[in-house]
């Protein structure tokens, strides 16, 4: 199996690894004042009636959860070019499809949600069902996959580049 087929593999840009590395870096080093923003909640008295908190604690669970979220997308990241060949889809891969039905061409990334925020275009998980449908797709090929309401829809991979953010 190569790693453009291995699910738990996220191909970041440099530029995504390192902002989402900073993150990390950040929400870590933040730790302490959270938990300093907690203890002074907890002095407050009756922590029934204290909203502050209770706000505090729920904006910690959500730090907390980014920061394994960031850990484990780090740890498996594959930075730099995805391995991909032109004209197939799959991670790394700008393409170009047409729904059946549609005489609309639609194109998207093929990447991590991460890399939305520096690509600026549209990015389709590799995980998602149209990103796995097309994952391996050539130009040409029509591919069929299931939303999640249950329908079945058929798109045709029109282009495959690689991606130059």
């Amino acid at each position: 199996m190569s790693t453009t087929d291995d699910p738990n593999v996220t191909f970041l840009t440099q530029e995504a690894y390192d902002r989402l590395s900073g993150e990390l870096a950040d929400l870590i080093a933040n730790r302490p004042a959270m938990a300093q923003e907690i203890n002074d909640r907890r002095e407050e008295g009756d922590l029934k009636e204290n909203g502050g908190y209770h706000a505090a604690r729920e904006e910690q669970g959500k730090q907390e959860g980014r920061i394994v979220q960031l850990q484990t997308l780090l740890r498996t990241a594959k930075v730099g070019e995805a391995p991909v060949s032109e004209g197939k889809a799959g991670p790394g891969m700008f393409v170009t499809v047409r729904f059946d039905g549609d005489d609309e061409e639609e194109s998207f990334l093929i990447g991590s949600r991460e890399e939305a925020e520096t690509a600026g275009v549209e990015v389709y998980s590799a995980q998602s069902p149209l990103g796995k449908a097309l994952t391996g797709a050539a130009e040409g090929d029509t591919v069929e996959y299931e939303t999640p309401n249950g329908k079945v829809v058929k798109v045709q991979l029109v282009a495959a580049k690689p991606f130059s953010g």
